[in-house]
């Protein structure tokens, strides 16, 4: 049984990936924030001599995508210092090395799905720090770095630590207003965790080439459409409006179509289900 160590274990996808490894045949050891500071390389090194895994999985990131803008330096520190670390040192070992990014690395003018090969070009800060992380990881370990892109995560009873998630975030604003205003001019492809972490496991147990996937729920859908579909699930009846804001977040700007493809790791008999089928996982989820 091959071990994996994981860093981020508290997030939306460690909480997914602690559950899940065993099912598929993996040991993990899993540390969060306290346990174990990513951005501390002799912390890490201590953490991989004691466990002695086969496989890193890198869950930690700075995900809060309106902050970078203000805090460049937190966001290049925790996207691509600590990657461009835990990528050398997992070529050191000869360990296999997995770390998640984003469909923010593309400016979204493409005008449908983006597709592993498609040029990357991020639009703001937090786009360009993921981008910095998976350049240097791919630089200085080819041969055993799994870069991972996704879009639009949410998952677990409280979202991620420090911002929750888009469906927790709507719903809650639903119960507070009688009307709520939500872009329809970005298509995404929202995923859900859990479905991500088995993709993941999946991918592992394929023994595939290293390099880039795009592993995201199957189709495309606005925010407005998503948040329609959230309320239908959850027999919420808050009006919502759809809004045109043209890709802007304050002074901040976001890719106006960012879904992604998953065309390699569909190769390998990798799907994920439909957005729609993972929304209403995770809104039965909650319901528990």
């Amino acid at each position: 049984m091959k071990k994996i160590l994981l860093i981020g274990k508290t997030g939306q996808l460690g909480r997914e990936l602690m559950k899940d490894a065993f099912s598929f045949g993996f040991e993990v050891s899993g540390f969060e924030k306290e346990e174990l500071d990513v951005t501390r390389e002799s912390e890490v090194r201590e953490h991989i001599e004691h466990t002695k895994p086969d496989i890193v999985i890198n869950a930690s990131a700075y995900n809060l995508v309106a902050k970078s803008e203000e805090s460049p330096l937190s966001a290049m520190e925790l996207n691509f210092l600590a990657v461009s670390k835990l990528a050398r040192i997992c070529k050191e070992k000869n360990i296999t090395f997995i770390t998640y990014s984003t469909d923010y690395v593309f400016d979204g003018r493409k005008g449908e799905p983006y597709e592993e090969h498609d040029e990357p070009n991020p639009l703001q800060m937090y786009g360009m720090s993921k981008l910095a992380g998976e350049s240097a990881a791919a630089a200085s370990y080819p041969e055993g770095t799994f870069i991972i892109r996704t879009c639009g995560l949410y998952g677990g009873k409280e979202g991620s630590p420090d911002k929750g998630n888009f469906v927790l975030n709507i719903m809650k604003e639903a119960h507070e207003k009688n009307v709520i205003e939500v872009s329809f001019e970005q298509i995404v492809n929202p995923t859900y965790a859990a479905d991500l972490s088995q993709a993941t496991l999946k991918l592992l147990q394929a023994k595939a080439d290293a390099g880039i996937y795009h592993l995201a729920n199957e189709g495309e859908c606005s925010w407005y459409e998503f948040t329609r579909e959230i309320f239908t699930l959850s027999g919420i009846d808050t009006k919502v409006k759809p809004v045109d804001r043209g890709g802007q977040s304050g002074k901040m700007k976001r890719p106006k179509f960012s879904a992604l493809k998953n065309e390699k790791g569909k190769s390998l008999g990798i799907t994920l289900p439909s957005w729609q089928e993972g929304l209403k996982s995770y809104i039965n989820f909650l319901k528990k």
